[in-house]
């Protein structure tokens, strides 16, 4: 599933660095995702020399093994053989294999490989040599914005759709784990609107809501980052949701498009529901016995259940008309018994 059509939403785990550099964790993280209901596997794919120097920053100092963010993004290489098997087994799984680049280099390598599609990290948004790459493949495009200003987001889908490439526009939040109010859900209308594609969200809350609300509101994709547990070591893991809370959000964002995809006919609803209405709805029914010609007042009246006589709501209509036979008390009234 990665129609990017309002239909359906394509839902991404976000693996990224989870797997530490181990191989074996990174093929189980497919089995995980798979398990859990997920439409795409998302790694990334850093080649520290084509990407980085030893002067990169870090931003935050999680690592006691690697002296630099260098030597971390090196750590977390994959060659492409790996890579091909990671691929190869998101391909078993029926898994979508989605894996960021984060150079010319690791977009031919990915190329290679195989891809569903493109995802640009935030970071990449201005890296225009890239993104000639990319284009080229003809392949859809979900573009990430957590550090973009609108400008820097016109000029980048305006080059993939000059390109008529499918493009999801997502929003994102840099921020690590995002707190509800810089969520910016707002946001998406606005990108629908002002890019007439379709839209999605980059969630890092560490939880499920902004999610399942994203959902309510009709996007095509859905990405959020995932890990075994909250106790697994690695600088995203404070902003993932576990596996099997993955497994929780697959079921309610279904729910929420069942939902969407079934208005309601109040009318017909009620028509339905005819033989429960009759269980907890009242009908009018005698207090007294009545003899006949006895001018109906409302203290020979009420009501009780079920409600298969005249209905409770009409009591008031027959105050004063007379009746044309004697009643009991505790008799549900009828029409045939009135003048």
């Amino acid at each position: 599933m990665l129609t990017l059509s309002n239909k359906c939403c394509t839902i991404i785990a976000e693996v990224a660095q989870a797997h530490d550099g181990s191989l074996g964790t990174a093929h189980a993280y497919i089995d995980a995702v798979a398990d859990a209901g997920a439409d795409a596997i998302k790694f990334q794919t850093h080649i520290a020399e084509a990407e980085s120097t030893p002067a990169e920053p870090w931003r935050i100092k999680f690592s006691k093994q690697d002296e630099s963010r260098f030597d971390y993004w090196k750590r977390m290489e994959f060659t492409e053989a790996q890579w091909q098997g990671l691929k190869d087994h998101a391909d078993e799984k029926g898994l979508l294999f989605l894996s960021s680049p984060f150079s010319v280099e690791a977009v031919e390598l990915l190329t290679r490989v195989g891809v569903a599609a493109w995802k640009i990290a935030s970071g990449e948004v201005s890296n225009a040599m890239m993104f000639e790459v990319i284009t080229e493949t003809n392949l859809p495009i979900l573009l990430s914005t957590g550090m973009s200003s609108w400008s820097e987001i016109d000029t980048a889908a305006e080059m993939i759709q000059d390109k008529n490439l499918p493009l999801a526009v997502l929003q994102c939040t840099s921020s690590y784990p995002t707190p509800p109010e810089k969520i910016g859900l707002n946001v998406l209308s606005e990108f629908r609107q002002r890019y007439g594609c379709a839209v999605g969200l980059s969630d890092h809350s560490g939880n499920i809501y902004p999610s399942l609300a994203a959902a309510a509101l009709g996007i095509e994709v859905l990405e959020i980052h995932v890990t075994f547990s909250r106790d697994m070591f690695g600088p995203d893991v404070i902003a993932s949701i576990t596996t099997s809370e993955l497994k929780q959000l697959v079921g309610g964002v279904r729910f929420v498009e069942t939902m969407r995809n079934n208005p309601v006919d109040k009318d017909a609803a009620a028509e339905e529901m005819l033989s429960m209405r009759n269980l907890f709805t009242k009908s009018i029914v005698v207090k007294a016995d009545l003899k006949k010609d006895t001018p109906l007042a409302k203290a020979h009246l009420t009501t009780k259940k079920p409600g298969t006589g005249i209905p409770a709501d009409q009591l008031n209509d027959l105050i004063g008309r007379k009746l044309k036979q004697p009643v009991k008390a505790g008799d549900f009234l009828s029409f045939d018994d009135l003048l």
